[in-house]
């Protein structure tokens, strides 16, 4: 039976949460700068524990287009981790990664598709092999799926995990910047028992 309860998180267990999340941000900043061959700077995440349904609107409303890209995750601990784009920062990455100056909103292409698949491969995997150095635990990523829709739409593909945790969920946001201020934000939802191994990996027990 885990220990751990998002309903009622000491300040402790916050300040930890807290200190992944501004790693694991940093290392996604420097991935996407790498991926980019641009500089781009990362103001301090906001890391907030949200009530499910306060989501959607933190992200501009329910209805909101964004770009989601969901993988599970295996190996020490288990669970999933979610990084979404708004829409028009989602075609400004695409379009630098491909050297191209496209509009700022519109369907994707194909090509496209792939590009910010790849994008959120890099951001999450750089996010959780952060963690994985942290918490020196193995954490193997699946392949990631990609989703563009309205917000509410794409976190209700997790939201059966969420209902799991409790009414609360973890959600990091982070905003990037090269020549444009770009809003991403990463939901991370390791089952209970996960959240419990973290934690005594970081020796709060």
């Amino acid at each position: 039976m885990s220990k751990f309860d998002l309903n009622h998180v000491s300040q402790q267990y916050f300040d930890i949460l807290k200190e992944l999340g501004n790693i694991g941000a940093g290392n996604a900043t420097t991935a996407l700068a790498q991926m980019l061959g641009c500089k781009v700077d990362m103001k301090v995440p906001q890391v907030k524990l949200l009530e499910f349904q306060e989501v959607g609107a933190v992200m501009g409303g329910e209805e909101q287009i964004m770009a989601g890209v969901y993988l599970l995750v295996e190996g020490d601990i288990t669970g999933s981790i979610m990084f979404l784009l708004k829409e028009d920062a989602a075609h400004d990455l695409v379009n630098k990664l491909m050297g191209v100056s496209g509009p700022a909103s519109g369907e994707f292409s194909e090509m496209e598709l792939s590009a910010l698949k790849e994008i959120g491969n890099i951001i999450t995997g750089a996010y959780l092999n952060s963690l994985s150095m942290l918490t020196n635990m193995k954490i193997i990523p699946s392949v990631p799926d990609l989703s563009i829709d309205m917000a509410g739409a794409i976190l209700s593909v997790p939201a059966i995990e969420f209902g799991a945790l409790g009414d609360r969920i973890l959600l990091i946001q982070t905003q990037f910047t090269d020549d444009k201020l770009l809003d991403g934000f990463f939901i991370l939802v390791p089952d209970l028992e996960s959240y419990d191994k973290i934690m005594a990996s970081l020796g709060c027990n």
